[in-house]
């Protein structure tokens, strides 16, 4: 599998890495673990430097569909997204939706940056207005 994830409930972190081609099935199996888990409000690092989308158009826009009605259900935790520049038009869509809801979200190049970022308080500490 391409997109490997960790989900630290103590921390309230998840983690995911994705190393080689990714396709809408993996998408979705993090999605449905993140869900599984419980862990929608959590932080979250995504780190795709090491990952290539194998979506086709119509793939990426069925998981916007998908990311969107998970966040009617939750409220989002903050998130970090960490892949190369030249990326972000490929994704431009999904980063679209995953940046509709009210919560910290921030693109960085560098999964460290991203890592420390997530421990600034105000992000750890971070809930949406009107939760607890």
């Amino acid at each position: 599998m391409p997109l490997y994830w960790t989900i630290d409930s103590r921390e309230r972190l998840m983690t995911a890495v994705a190393d080689g081609g990714v396709g809408k099935d993996d998408a979705m199996a993090y999605l449905g673990a993140m869900m599984g888990a419980q862990a929608g409000a959590y932080r979250r690092l995504f780190d795709a430097t090491r990952g290539e989308p194998l979506m086709s158009a119509d793939e990426i826009m069925e998981l916007v569909v998908e990311v969107r009605r998970l966040q009617a259900l939750i409220v989002p935790g903050p998130l970090a997204i960490v892949m190369p520049r030249e990326r972000f038009d490929q994704f431009a869509r999904l980063l679209g939706a995953l940046a509709v809801p009210r919560r910290p979200l921030q693109f960085f190049t560098d999964p460290e940056a991203g890592r420390a970022w997530l421990e600034q308080p105000d992000v750890r500490n971070w809930s949406a207005p009107g939760h607890c």
